[in-house]
């Protein structure tokens, strides 16, 4: 019932997060145990079937706990529960291991394909049905598997002999034509294309029509079959029963389709037929191909027989693999040699055409004598003495790629050679018996040196000469075999040696060529290698063969691995003599074993393991490798030895077996029985001798060897007998074996390997995670001999006198690791296993917490030693979600701080401050810390601080820093795995107020995957505007923490500046790149004399310069953003924005970009102040709209003329005020001009920062509203037009090749008649004698506003005059109406409004540019004396004709 309970949480856990395959097991595991669970309760069952149904129970349940990820329940034999306070340690132990290694085979046994995901061979089922070929003789049919990628043969050939009656040869095969291709490894199964090619073979007359008197017998090429079987064997498909049609393919056809003649295709080698057929799209077959059926098989030979026994049995044929298996287990032997016949080439000699070349293979002995049976052209048949090859018509060059294998006892293979004759083969049955092998060739199988003939391809000799002697053996043996044989011999080149028998004869121009390949277990093309596997022929280059191993190729060793781990022990035991051999040998055991644990080797671990257990039989090898091992452990210190020791600590695991195997079980045997013997007999002694024996056992050193990181101690077997003995010791007993130790110095190192043996075991998790109850009582154990040890530093190592700061040192550090354990942290386990936890073992985090408290407040005035290491170990202590920890614990930092700043001399805590917050930063990146802990460490160090004298004010300061920092690091830590790099960008700028460098480097990066390099230059300006131009070093928290390595302050800081203007110039921001530009050139002219960068920098200077006059550089869209409501994060939740946009975003682009990082967020239509309401409401609000940014011209540009290029810059950047004006109206609407009572309502915002920063937005920190007047508008709108015009005109001035059409529209919509209402308008409204009235302190406005209007004239001349110089004939006609309007417009306004005479109109124009922009941005409250002196003093000569 709890089981079901704990599952069912689990279970809609897995139906909320969409895990259904996981979902559907757990669903019908439940219901088997409900269904079970009500057999058990109807109390009906028999009690053999009661205890046979409570089994099934219980399996279920641990299975279920393991797919799940709980906890293992250890049982006994009758399926209860065991408990741990009744069982002995050891038995508790081995109760884990056999429940786990049960569930493990249950989980292997209810894997839906177990034996695909653990077998490393497979093999390849093939069932021939049928041939539908109209061939007309006899035919030979040769399947193999092919890689067309490589175009290389994967296996050995099936042979199927066809006859010319459409059936089998032998008619016993009929409808039982089956083969298995084995040997397959995982990494065949994912070559990207295979292939089943079968290359039909006629036998009979050199031409199908001949007749009687032809020679009969040949071997003719006559066509190919293929199929693409990849998706069969990548397993895609898999149905035994489904007949494949693979089409047949005429050889001639394939090549030379429209050439009638049988040699076109001939003379094409084998894998360019196969690979232009694999090509092809289309085949026109016409119904002739093979019939088959396939299968994949996992397994080698052995297991496919065994679990497919219906499909594969002993009369399949076995085509094996054309190279080893993935792995080669122990006793397997295997001595295949695979020889090709390539190509040659062959001298037509007397004869018009070329030969018809027939090659005759045989296996022969030195003495001549013919092998039999030796070479097998197929699996499917027995071997044959000779093998003809294929004859290909008139061919000089002919290509076979025929394959063929040798079988050749091991012991016999040195004596034998390959022997190639050459005959030609004609037609004519009577001429072809009179024509003899005009040529020879042979090769040998062992080298001189006792290696194998090396794999590759072969130029063999072809010797020419009398048949006799080609039949003498013993005379062509004697002769070099292959050309490269040819060229070593005597050191002659193969041209001055004859190829003939004879020296009287001419050299033969023929050529021919093989390849081989050795498949063997048991020979070997390696030279050092064979020398140490025959060592007893040679045993006084022993010592050289073993060092030779460790240069062996490791493919090549784990052939041979048992041959070659037989001779190692061979030569330890059998030259024992010499102790030299026992390193080597030790030293070449560890190499082995290091090369299987190569990720390369690593399937040959079962291979090892099955060799020790069933073939090592090396019965007094353990001598030797612990002696050997133990010198090693003893010479630790010896830094020539210190890398074979680290590779023998590597390879213990496999070491220990061999020792083991070998017969050492003494000091397993005594650890197993000791704790044993003492559960009956707890007497001190005896118990204390086992302590004893524990800590140096036998030989070996192990508390040394623990230092060392011993593999050995975290056996689980070696930890469970530890803690047997350590339960049952009570005080008395740890007194008594502490009073043992007869000096100081060993009671400190047993302290100090204790400790760090401790800490070991404890970080390296000897017991598997869901092994909870074995975690638990190593955990209990280890608490209780912790705080022992801990009474035993306060007795003996804590006066001045006597103080040990390393043994202090490792307690604490040991302490916090038991701690921190994951096994410990209550808070991660389900609200089930948390209560069981507790009711059992209790916090054992509280006990091992407050017995830190307390060692620390006894080191009394040794705690300054502890500052600053010991800050980041009180921390994690800290950070443990456990309330009661964490008050008793916190006060400890304010101990610290109060120890430093009594004891460090400087009167302060920076120390501990630096540490602190660099822990801090460290540990809740990690993922530790909460909210509740921020307030809790606040609380409690102000409290503390502020009851002290001095630390009252320094201290508060310094705790409400750290507060900050914890606060935007959680926030930090919450947003990092959110997918908004806003976001991210926004909580690291806010870590990065409180200093810490690290996080300046990761916004850098947010920003350059952004493309922000604006952004990202200014960021990295806040760290080269901590450094200074001097040869000063970097303090720590200067240093650059990435790519950099400098030593100066000033070699920093100028390689920021390079990367600073790099980002500017990508940004467009040429000014501020000219400006950091300056100062670096002055530190080169000035200070180092770098003449070389300084021209670089200035010509890099100039192009900043001419970008600025001549590039594109578009002005950004400003936004501001706010969010309200509670759903946001703390960081945006009821602020408001502005977001510096990108070039060319629009406010719906950027509408969308916002609505996607919040998609809950509800969009709020009205631009007016939220209201209280939607401020407080739990949802998300956010608004939206586009504001203007506020210029803010550098005096030195004021009043001067200034291009409209630079002045551009400066209305979108430099900018930290930002206007958003809304109009409405006050008043009655005036129906005959709204301008009377049209008001603007503009709120301006500015923000935290300047634009461009170190962000693309910044908080708005003010926001100011003012309303302007209807006059002051009218006053404004005329300003942007005059602007407007300005600009225009001014552009077109400076580039003559501007498009005219945008000055065109602009002169248009000005100067038309139909626009002329907003003069009326402005005369309606303002220029009246009942506004004069009502408004006297108007009159200087509406004076400017006349002013103004009078101004567009001589504007709007100039635009006309430019328009008339760059006029087209298309736009004549609208030139002519433009003067003609313009005409009567100026008239009327002259009239009205006086004249006004630009005396310089091009500086005028830029000039107008700068106070126009200036004025408009200027506070509508102050008087416009400034700009009614611009307009009638500065640039003007004003007429007033009233």
């Amino acid at each position: 019932t709890s089981t079901l309970r704990e599952w069912v949480v689990i279970w809609h856990r897995l139906y909320v997060e969409n895990k259904t395959t996981l979902f559907r097991h757990v669903q019908q595991m439940t219901y088997s145990l409900i269904e079970w669970r009500s057999q058990i309760l109807s109390g009906t069952l028999p009690k053999d079937e009661l205890a046979e149904l409570k089994k099934k129970v219980t399996a279920k349940i641990d299975y279920g706990n393991r797919i799940l990820g709980l906890d293992l329940v250890v049982r006994d034999d009758n399926g209860n529960i065991l408990d741990p306070d009744a069982t002995s340690t050891i038995a508790l132990f081995k109760a884990h291991e056999t429940a786990s290694k049960r569930i493990d085979e249950r989980i292997q046994e209810e894997k839906v394909c177990p034996i695909f995901n653990t077998t490393h061979t497979y093999s390849l089922y093939v069932n021939f049905k049928n041939f539908v070929c109209n061939v007309g003789e006899d035919a030979e049919l040769l399947m193999s598997l092919y890689d067309p990628d490589q175009s290389k043969f994967i296996s050995e050939n099936y042979l199927v002999r066809w006859g010319s009656n459409g059936m089998p040869k032998e008619i016993e095969k009929l409808n039982n034509l089956q083969a298995v291709f084995t040997d397959l490894s995982s990494s065949d199964l994912i070559r990207p294309r295979i292939s089943l090619v079968c290359q039909i073979v006629r036998v009979g007359h050199m031409e199908l029509k001949e007749g009687k008197k032809h020679t009969c017998g040949l071997r003719r090429p006559f066509g190919v079959a293929v199929m693409d079987i990849t998706d069969i064997i990548h397993g895609k498909v898999d149905d035994e029963e489904k007949q494949h049609f693979i089409p047949f393919q005429q050889r001639q056809l394939i090549m030379a389709p429209l050439i009638t003649s049988h040699v076109i295709g001939e003379n094409e080698p084998l894998t360019s037929v196969f690979n232009k057929v694999i090509a092809a799209k289309e085949v026109n077959h016409k119904g002739q191909g093979l019939w088959i059926s396939l299968k994949l098989l996992p397994g080698d030979l052995a297991q496919v027989q065994k679990d497919f026994s219906h499909l594969v049995d002993r009369s399949t044929a076995v085509a094996r693999k054309m190279g080893f298996p993935e792995i080669i287990l122990p006793g397997e032997v295997r001595n295949d040699i695979y020889i090709t016949l390539m190509h040659g080439e062959f001298d037509k000699g007397k004869k018009k055409t070329p030969k018809n070349v027939e090659v005759t293979m045989s296996v022969h002995d030195e003495d001549g004598n013919l092998l039999e049976k030796a070479i097998h052209p197929g699996a499917g048949y027995e071997g044959i003495s000779e093998y003809k090859s294929v004859v290909y018509y008139q061919v000089k060059q002919p290509c076979w790629y025929e394959t063929v294998k040798v079988s050749i006892e091991i012991k016999e293979v040195s004596r034998y050679h390959l022997r190639f004759t050459f005959r030609h083969r004609s037609s004519q049955e009577s001429r072809d018996k009179s024509e003899r092998a005009f040529g020879l060739a042979f090769v040998k199988l062992m080298n001189a040196d006792g290696t194998t003939l090396r794999d590759g391809r072969h130029n063999l000799i072809v010797y020419k000469g009398e048949n006799k002697k080609m039949e003498d053996a013993k005379f062509y043996l004697s002769l070099p075999a292959t050309k490269v044989e040819m060229e070593d011999r005597e050191g002659l080149p193969a041209k001055h040696h004859t190829a003939n028998f004879t020296p009287t004869k001419d050299s033969t121009k023929d050529s021919f060529q093989i390849a081989t390949l050795i498949c063997s277990t048991k020979l070997t093309q390696n030279v050092d290698l064979l020398g140490l596997l025959n060592w007893r022929s040679n045993s006084q280059n022993i010592a050289h063969n073993l060092k030779k191993l460790m240069e062996v190729e490791g493919g090549e060793i784990v052939k041979f691995l048992q041959d070659t781990l037989d001779a190692l022990f061979s030569i330890m035991m059998e030259m024992s003599d010499n102790e030299s051999y026992d390193f080597l040998v030790f030293d070449a055991l560890v190499f082995i074993i290091s090369l299987i644990g190569d990720i390369k080797f690593q399937h040959f671990n079962p291979v090892l393991e099955t060799y020790i257990y069933k073939h090592f039989s090396a019965t007094l090898a353990y001598v030797k490798l612990t002696k050997v091992l133990n010198h090693y452990v003893g010479n630790a210190d010896d830094s020539s030895k210190t890398e074979l020791l680290f590779a023998a600590l590597k390879a213990l695991k496999y070491l220990f077996r061999f020792i083991v195997q070998s017969r050492l079980q003494p000091v397993m045997e005594c650890l197993q029985k000791a704790p044993m013997q003492n559960i009956s007999s707890p007497v001190q002694d005896s118990t204390i001798g086992v302590c004893d024996h524990l800590v140096v056992c036998g030989n070996l050193q192990l508390t040394k060897a623990w230092s060392l990181r011993f593999p050995f101690c975290l056996q689980g077997s070696f930890v469970a007998c530890m803690m047997a003995i350590l339960r049952q010791m009570d005080d008395s007993h740890y007194n008594h074996y502490i009073s043992t130790f007869k000096t100081r110095q060993d009671l400190i190192d047993f302290l100090m390997e204790t400790f760090i043996m401790f800490k070991d075991l404890i970080g390296k998790n000897v017991y598997a995670g869901d092994w909870m109850v074995m975690n638990m009582m190593q955990n209990r154990i280890f608490l209780r001999a912790i705080n022992q040890y801990a009474s035993v530093l306060n007795r003996f190592f804590l006066d001045q006198a006597s103080f040990e700061l390393q043994l202090w040192n490792n307690y604490f550090h040991l302490a916090v690791a038991f701690l921190t354990h994951e096994s410990l942290q209550l808070e991660t386990f389900s609200q089930a296993k948390r209560t069981k936890m507790v009711k059992k073992y209790g916090d054992m985090r509280k006990d091992i917490g407050f017995k830190i408290r307390d060692m620390w407040y006894n080191l009394g005035p040794h705690k300054i030693k502890f500052i600053p290491s010991m800050v980041g170990p009180i921390l994690e202590v800290t950070l443990t979600p456990e309330p009661e920890l964490r008050k008793a614990t916190i006060p400890i930092f304010f101990d610290m701080m109060q120890c430093e700043f009594n004891f460090s001399g400087s009167r302060n805590f920076h120390m501990f401050e630096d540490e602190l917050i660099t822990k801090l930063d460290q540990e809740v990146e990690g993922g530790r810390g909460d909210e509740q802990y921020k307030f809790l460490l606040e609380k409690l160090l102000l409290e503390h601080c502020r009851k002290h004298k001095y630390l009252a004010s320094s201290g508060e300061v310094f705790v409400l820093l750290v507060s900050s920092l914890l606060e935007n690091l959680l926030d930090y830590r919450a947003i990092m795995h959110d997918g908004s790099k806003e976001n991210r960008m926004s909580c690291t700028v806010n870590v990065l107020v409180c200093d810490i460098q690290g996080y300046l480097y990761k916004l850098r990066d947010l920003h350059t995957d952004s493309e922000n390099y604006t952004e990202a230059a200014y960021t990295l300006l806040l760290h080269a505007e901590l450094l200074q131009w001097s040869d000063n070093p970097c303090a720590p928290h200067l240093l650059q923490r990435d790519s950099y390595c400098v030593y100066s302050q000033q070699e920093l800081k100028e390689k920021l500046y390079q990367e600073i203007i790099a980002f500017f110039d990508k940004g467009k921001m040429w000014e501020k790149a000219i400006q950091l530009s300056k100062e670096l050139a002055d530190m080169y002219e000035n200070k180092v004399f770098d003449y070389e960068g300084l021209g670089n920098l200035l010509k890099k200077r100039a192009t900043f310069y001419e970008n600025i006059m001549k590039a594109m550089r578009p002005q950004p869209e400003y936004f501001a953003v706010g969010y309200f409501g509670l759903g946001f994060p703390a960081f945006l939740r009821n602020k408001i924005f502005i977001y510096r946009g990108k070039e060319y975003e629009r406010r719906e682009d950027f509408n969308l970009k916002l609505l996607t990082q919040f998609p809950n967020a509800e969009k709020l239509s009205s631009t007016a102040p939220p209201t209280e309401e939607i401020r407080s409401s739990l949802k998300q609000f956010v608004q939206c709209f586009t504001v203007k940014p506020v210029m803010n011209l550098p005096a030195n540009f004021k009043d001067k003329p200034v291009p409209e290029q630079i002045l551009n810059f400066y209305r979108s950047n430099e900018v930290q005020q930002f206007q958003y004006s809304r109009p409405f109206r006050k008043g009655e609407k005036d129906l005959e001009n709204e301008f009377a009572t049209m008001w603007i309502e503009r709120t301006t915002y500015t923000t935290a920062y300047m634009f461009p920063g170190t962000l693309k937005w910044f908080e708005v920190k003010q926001i100011s509203v003012e309303e302007i007047s209807p006059l002051e508008n009218a006053i404004e709108t005329m300003e942007l037009t005059n602007e407007k015009i300005s600009n225009c005109v001014q552009q077109h001035a400076w580039d003559r090749a501007l498009p005219v059409h945008p000055l065109s529209m602009l002169l248009n919509g000005i100067v038309d008649p139909a626009v002329m209402g907003g003069y009326t308008n402005y005369e309606k409204a303002f220029f009246t004698e009942k506004y004069n009235q009502e408004h006297p302190e108007d009159q200087e406005k509406i004076e400017l506003l006349k002013q103004l209007i009078a101004l567009q004239m001589p504007l709007l001349a100039e635009g006309l005059r430019i328009h008339g110089k760059k006029l087209t004939e298309q736009l004549k006609p609208l030139h002519e109406r433009l003067t003609s309007c313009f005409k009567e417009l100026r008239e009327k306004v002259e009239k009205l409004y006086g004249v006004i005479t630009l005396v310089n109109i091009s500086s005028i124009l830029l000039r107008l540019s700068v106070t126009s922009v200036t004025s408009s941005v200027g506070s509508t409250s102050s008087t416009s004396s400034d700009k009614y002196q611009f307009v009638s003093c500065h640039y003007c000569e004003y007429q007033d004709k009233r």
